[in-house]
């Protein structure tokens, strides 16, 4: 292989993984200034890289492109305004695309050291996933002990660790999930109150179990219809955390509105008088407008890594080779915890 190149896994159209992506050579990326050049032992996955690969999220670069939010590896060089000290770290890191290669470059501020032993899976969990969980719950909507707290998708990458830091704060947390055995792994985590999805109407069941209560805060990657039915739960005081759109089926604009109308209409006034909020959460705009406050976070889950407060579970490590495969797994909705590959 040259020295000067590398392997990656391009987009060359929308569609299903297995007939878009192709593993291809390309240039190995040169750090600008206050970048970092790392040399990737592997990478994570999220459900953004399943909706970019299907054409439906709009902050994808234009095709052909590499994909990818996050690496795991070590840095090997580093550009004007990045610390030499750098060099020879073992990181974890968050991308802006490109993170689908055997190196990749980032700014050297969105690099945390990790420690050699950790596994591949864990530290790419404290990337993206890792970052908005703890964003969503310790900077965005803060939790406070004994709040009723519903986490939606919550056997996933960001679900279980938002279910991790709710329980860690005191809270009685409803986790929505699907199949025995998320329920199980979900109670061994703490949650109070699992969710199955596959008995019915989740809604219903969340109600059932409120007694009449509702609830202060929840976490919803799902969107279209969970919204209103969310709403309904919410008391006063209480916060929504959309982050997510798994319920988007569509491709173009018809699938975008049927999206857009299954999630309602809301009055901000009516808002105001419930005393309820409706955050909405985007890691990639906080990346652009706060880029400190993201490399905050990503210093702040490796540490919590460290305490033992954040234990991500990882659901497989598929060969590098294997991504189209890993994509389909992901999108399938059967995965327990975080998706990752190993070059």
């Amino acid at each position: 292989m040259n020295p000067s190149t590398m392997q990656t896994w391009t987009l060359t159209a929308h569609g299903e993984p297995s007939s878009v992506l192709e593993l291809q050579q390309r240039d190995k990326p040169e750090p600008g200034a206050n970048q970092g050049r790392i040399h990737c032992e592997g990478f994570g996955l999220n459900y953004a890289d399943v909706m970019a690969v299907k054409g439906l999220y709009r902050e994808a670069p234009p095709l052909p492109s590499v994909l990818g939010y996050e690496v795991v590896g070590r840095v090997e060089a580093v550009g004007s305004g990045s610390p030499a000290t750098l060099i020879g770290k073992r990181v974890v890191a968050m991308t802006r695309f490109g993170g689908y290669a055997q190196y990749a470059i980032t700014d050297h501020s969105a690099m945390a050291e990790i420690p050699e032993t950790m596994p591949i899976g864990e530290a790419a969990a404290l990337a993206t996933q890792g970052c908005t969980a703890w964003y969503a719950a310790r900077v965005l909507c803060l939790l406070r002990k004994g709040e009723r707290v519903l986490v939606h998708s919550a056997a996933g990458g960001v679900g279980h660790l938002l279910v991790q830091l709710a329980v860690a704060q005191g809270c009685e947390v409803f986790a929505v999930a699907s199949g025995k055995e998320k329920g199980d792994y979900l109670r061994g985590l703490g949650a109070k109150h699992v969710i199955d999805r596959t008995r019915g109407d989740y809604a219903a069941q969340v109600r059932t179990l409120l007694k009449g209560n509702t609830l202060d805060a929840i976490f919803n990657a799902v969107g279209g219809s969970s919204f209103k039915k969310d709403m309904r739960m919410l008391g006063g005081g209480g916060r929504i955390v959309l982050f997510g759109g798994a319920e988007r089926g569509g491709i173009g604009l018809f699938g975008t509105l049927r999206f857009v109308w299954r999630m309602g209409l809301v009055v901000p006034i009516f808002l105001m008088m419930r005393s309820q909020s409706i955050l909405g959460l985007n890691m990639l705009r906080i990346s652009e407008g706060h880029p400190q406050l993201l490399a905050e976070c990503q210093h702040a889950v490796v540490r919590a890594y460290r305490e033992g407060t954040l234990k991500p579970r990882v659901h497989k490590e598929y060969p590098a080779t294997e991504l189209p495969l890993a994509l389909a797994d992901l999108e399938s909705g059967r995965t327990v915890g975080k998706v990752a590959l190993r070059w």
